[in-house]
Formats: C-alpha cells, structure tokens, sequence
C-alpha cells in the first residue's frame, strides 16, 4: 500500500509591516526656560543655605588649645547681652515712650538671640530681624522724638551690626550675601512706607552691614585656607614619612642583596662541586645536589630582577663590598679628620657576627656618626662596640656642641634615625635613641647574634 507524501500547508502571502510616523524631531528649549530652572535652582539653593547653617552648633575656637581661648567667644556674646538689653530699655521707654511691657517684649525679642552668636549665628539673625522690623511698625504708633532716629534706633542699628559680622564669619558666601541683601530690602521697604519718619538713616545699616560682612567674610575664608594648607601639610608630612620609611627599606633591601647572593652563590659552588670533591656517591645523591645547584641559580636570577626593581632610575650598583665591623676604625679617623673628636672602643674579642649583623651595625655608626657631625659639631663623641657572646651592643653618644646656636643643620630629614630602626627591626634587635639632659644624644643598638625572624612591618 502506498501513501503519498504530506503536503506542506497553505502559506498565507506576506504583508507589508503597518506603517508607523516618524518621531516628531525633539522642540528645542527655549532659552527663557531655562532662565527660570536656573533661577528656581538658585532659590532652592539660597532658601536651604538661610535654614540650614553651614557649621556645627560649636563656638569658632572650640579646638583651640588653651581653655581661655574656647571660653572667649562665650564671654563676647554674654558682654554684648549684658550691654544691648539695658540700653536697649532704656531707649525704648525714655527716649521713644514705648510703654515698659512692649518696650520689655521688643528687647527680649531685639538682643537675647546675642546669647546664640556664639553657636548659631543664622538662628540668631533669624530672630532678631523679624523683631526688629516689628519694632520699627511698633514705633511709628509713637510720636516722633526730638533727634529720633527711625526704623533703626541707635541701639537696635549696633546691635544688628554684631549679629551680621558673626554671619559673614560663620557662614558661606552665598548665605551672607542673601542676609545682606534681605536686610537691605527690608530697610527700603520700611524707608518707603515710612517716608514722613525716616530721615535717610535706614540706610546707614545696609551700608555698614556690608563693610563689617566683608570684613567677616574675609577673616573666614582666610581662616579656611590656613586650615586647609596646615591639613594638607599633615598629609604631606606623613606622605613624607611614608616615602623616607619606603626608601630606607628598598636602600636595605639593596645592601642585604649582596648579603644573601654570597649565601647563595656558596651554596652553588658546593652542590655543584660535591659530586667531585665526594666519591661513591649514588646517582640518586648526585642528582639531589644537581637540583640544589639550579634552585640556588634560578634563586640568584630572581634576586637580581628583585634588584633591577628596588633600584632607582638611572642609579647603578655599587661596586664595593659591604662593609662590616671591620671598617669602623677607617670610619673613625675619617670622622675625626673631618672635625668631629671621637674615641672608639672596639672589642678585640668578638664573636662571629652574621653578615647582616655587620653590615647594620656599621650603618647604624655611620649614621650616629654623620648626625652628629651635622647637628653638634665639634662634639665629643664615644663609640662603643662590645658583645656578650648572645648580642652585640653599639653604643654611639655624642656631648653637647661646642658651639650650639650654629649646627650645620637645623632640621633633618628623618632618614639617619630611620634608617636605624628598619636595620634594628630586620635583625630582631632593639634600637634606643635620645637626647641627654646634658644636651648631647644618644644611640644604643642591641643586635642578636643568632638568628631571629624579624616582626612584619608597621605601616606607616
């Protein structure tokens, strides 16, 4: 039986896809739009910068050291309080015949916010200005007194002043110009509602307001920048630090390089040389030494890469040897010819030092050595070298200079004092180091004999 093949079902024709408009291109801005955000924005801005004070509720000296100068800004505010409340009364009722309870409301309101300047100086203007503003409206019910002086009465006008300065020192630019700039609206508009009253005064308080803001502004942004440049001197200073702690390492590092590639190179020659100086040995035994000699070769290649990095740009190698303990005494009729007394005590008796025991107790006299002929010329100066068969103790003290108004130098760069610790530190020693009551210093370095595993670094 035979069937025939299924025939594919009816395709149905394509269609066209539905036809869609193109995007309107986008409407530009007009540039009066904006105007308006960027207006809007800066009156956000302005608004927060008025409600939101832009230091801590903290007096300006807080963090001075001496107690009487953090007391000072309070003992200011409490001196202008005791001064304005009185004087402000007594304008008030004898001068403008305020009624005594209003006179004494409008100086509550008018001068104890000057108990806030010392903290929250905008707060304070917050208070005082709407008062004094009611104070003026209050005083046009009154007649007019001989000489009288209208919206801002003398007291009132100074007092105001004080409140303003402490503005312009507290507080951003922005913000001191938008107090100015309400006080001086606030003062035209009671000048034109007032004009029988007001005799040109109401200007005298934008006027001197913006001196005295000026002045404020000033002393404050100068005092910013000295308390940015003294912060950005104190990460300077440990960036500094950091890098001489980093260049004293990286310089030992280079110096122990030879240290650890003669170690090295030992253990080459005999692993390469057993198998000759050694008879019958097995080739199990032959090939040992044979790996040990290319592991002590593969560990010189890496320590010369680990060389070429420690080392600085365009510096080459030194071609001399490490010194050691046995170059002191050159050391010291070198230092002697160079102006500087020194007496050398060298035990005849010492015992084997380690290599790196060597070489950081001939830095570390070098070091005391080279410092004291730049901070206490012609000093009498002691070496000392001696040992107790477990340490070896170097003791470096120098007297008081003979002439000590003029040292070579004033200042140093930390690396001598450094320099010491870090090969102490390497050793597992102890290193102490100070000046004596007498004036001179000392450096005393006890360094272990034996081996020690040296404590990790300290990040500095």
């Amino acid at each position: 039986m035979t069937t025939s093949p299924p025939h594919d079902p009816p395709h149905d024709p394509p269609r066209d896809p539905p036809y869609v408009p193109p995007e309107a291109p986008p409407r530009p801005q007009p540039a009066a739009d904006g105007l308006v955000s960027a207006a809007r924005r800066n009156l956000r801005e302005i608004a927060h910068g008025l409600s939101h004070p832009s230091h801590p509720p903290v007096p300006p000296l807080a963090d001075a050291p001496k107690r009487w100068r953090r007391l000072l800004p309070y003992v200011v505010v409490l001196t202008l309080a005791a001064i304005f409340i009185p004087v402000t009364l007594n304008v008030l009722t004898n001068e403008y015949g305020v009624a005594e309870g209003l006179a004494g409301l409008l100086t509550v309101a008018q001068t104890a916010p000057l108990l806030m300047l010392a903290h929250r100086p905008l707060q304070a203007w917050w208070i005082i200005l709407p008062a004094d503003i009611v104070g003026a409206l209050v005083l046009l019910e009154y007649p007019d007194p001989p000489q009288g002086i209208w919206p801002w009465p003398p007291p009132t006008l100074i007092c105001y002043l004080f409140v303003m300065l402490a503005v312009a020192l507290r507080e951003t630019r922005r913000t001191v110009v938008s107090v100015w700039a309400l006080t001086a609206v606030a003062s035209l508009v009671l000048h034109l509602g007032g004009t029988d009253r007001s005799n040109g005064t109401s200007a005298l308080l934008p006027a001197f307001g913006a001196v005295l803001m000026v002045i404020g502004a000033v002393i404050r942004e100068r005092g910013d920048a000295q308390r940015r440049l003294a912060e950005q001197e104190t990460i300077s200073e440990a960036e500094r630090a950091q890098r001489t702690l980093l260049e004293e390492r990286a310089r030992i590092a280079r110096e122990l390089h030879d240290v650890v590639a003669h170690h090295m190179s030992v253990i080459t020659v005999q692993a390469d040389s057993a198998p000759y100086r050694i008879s019958g040995l097995p080739e199990q035994a032959r090939e040992e030494f044979g790996a040990i000699a290319a592991s002590a070769r593969e560990s010189l290649t890496e320590m010369r890469r680990l060389l070429a990095v420690l080392r600085s740009d365009g510096t080459e190698g030194e071609r001399a040897p490490q010194p050691g303990l046995d170059r002191v005494q050159q050391l010291v009729e070198a230092t002697v010819r160079a102006g500087l007394p020194v007496e050398l005590s060298l035990s005849g008796r010492l015992p084997d030092v380690p290599q790196a025991v060597d070489l950081s107790a001939y830095r570390i006299v070098q070091e005391a050595l080279a410092n004291a002929i730049r901070h206490a010329p012609g000093a009498r100066t002691r070496v000392s070298i001696t040992s107790d068969g477990a340490h070896l103790t170097v003791l470096v003290v120098n007297d008081r200079a003979e002439q000590p108004d003029s040292p070579l130098e004033t200042t140093g760069t930390g690396h001598g004092l450094v320099g010491m610790r870090e090969r102490v530190r390497l050793t597992g020693g102890t290193l102490d180091t100070g000046p004596l009551p007498d004036g001179g210093f000392r450096v005393a370095a006890r360094l272990p004999l034996t081996v020690v595993t040296p404590p990790a670094p300290e990040d500095s």
